[in-house]
């Protein structure tokens, strides 16, 4: 099978001949359809001081299963999170962190909604927005951004804006139901925020709690790091929640699995529309990751296997 893998830290990927991996106990060996590109894998590859497997979203056919699984069979269609090696023709699955895909949506549709959706809700029920508050997201035009700002929408938020790095992608974030679009370096992002959604972290974490209310709240869910000064929370009575999905998946699954269902609802009905940038095939795993790098993407990355 092909699988795309890299050598020292920056790269390049390139593509690889690897055998086929067997499930082991709780697995599922899955036939890829396609492959969720993400910030933070990408980090990874120019970070990590050792190369790193390749892992993360990825949709597709069971074809096989390991000893122990009892939810899924040959032949039924899941997407889930893979922490091996996921840019591959083949790809395996822990059952526990595995979804079916339903009627109606394919592989694309899965990558695009169901990880990222399930951030972008996890963000807004730690925000807890109540109806008519203002909110604003940042990175608002990226895989987790654009489906925070429908969500946000959907929730009854009154006032909804995207902060994006580039202007060309205002448009977009309008398009997507959002009141407004600001840049992260104008001068003043409007009216007070009672939350910020915030996925960039460093040093756009004290403009994200200058502008926010008394009492606001913001929740940071970005691997970009970044420090604040107790006193900016102090002075509004604000404050600052962490947010990791991988926690809510491992420690509350019962939870994980109300929020899938509640974004494969949204999704059903029309509320809830996941963009796709652009599709890439394997061997062009370097521009999706240079489209992540560059922040030129509306929506979600995918690489087709």
């Amino acid at each position: 099978m092909r699988r795309v893998r890299y050598e020292s830290t920056g790269g390049p990927l390139f593509v690889e001949q690897a055998p086929v991996p067997e499930p082991g106990p709780g697995e599922l060996l899955v036939r890829c359809a396609a492959i969720g590109v993400t910030l933070p894998v990408v980090r990874k590859v120019t970070e990590a001081a050792e190369p790193i497997a390749l892992g993360g979203e990825i949709a597709g056919e069971v074809v096989a299963t390991g000893e122990g699984v009892t939810r899924f069979r040959t032949g039924d269609r899941v997407t889930g999170m893979c922490f091996g090696h996921g840019y591959a023709d083949f790809a395996l699955l822990h059952e526990a962190m595995t979804s079916p895909i339903p009627d109606g949506a394919d592989a694309v549709d899965a990558i695009a909604l169901v990880r990222s959706g399930l951030v972008a809700y996890g963000v807004l029920e730690a925000a807890r927005p109540a109806p008519g508050e203002a909110v604003l997201v940042t990175a608002a035009a990226s895989g987790i951004g654009h489906l925070a700002v429908q969500l946000a929408r959907a929730r009854g938020a009154g006032r909804v804006v995207g902060a994006v790095s580039d202007p060309g992608k205002a448009d977009f974030v309008r398009s997507l139901g959002a009141d407004d679009c600001v840049r992260y370096d104008d001068d003043s992002w409007g009216d007070p925020f009672d939350c910020v959604l915030d996925a960039v972290g460093g040093d756009l974490l004290t403009p994200a709690v200058a502008a926010l209310a008394p009492y606001g709240r913001l929740v940071a869910y970005s691997s970009g790091g970044g420090t604040l000064k107790a006193y900016d929370l102090l002075v509004g009575a604000k404050s600052v929640i962490g947010f990791q999905m991988a926690l809510i998946a491992r420690g509350r699954p019962d939870l994980y699995e109300q929020w899938r269902t509640e974004l494969w609802r949204l999704f059903a009905e029309g509320a809830l529309k996941p963009a796709v940038h652009a599709e890439f095939a394997l061997e062009d795993a370097a521009k999706a990751h240079a489209a992540i790098e560059t922040r030129t993407n509306l929506g979600k990355v995918v690489l087709r296997a």
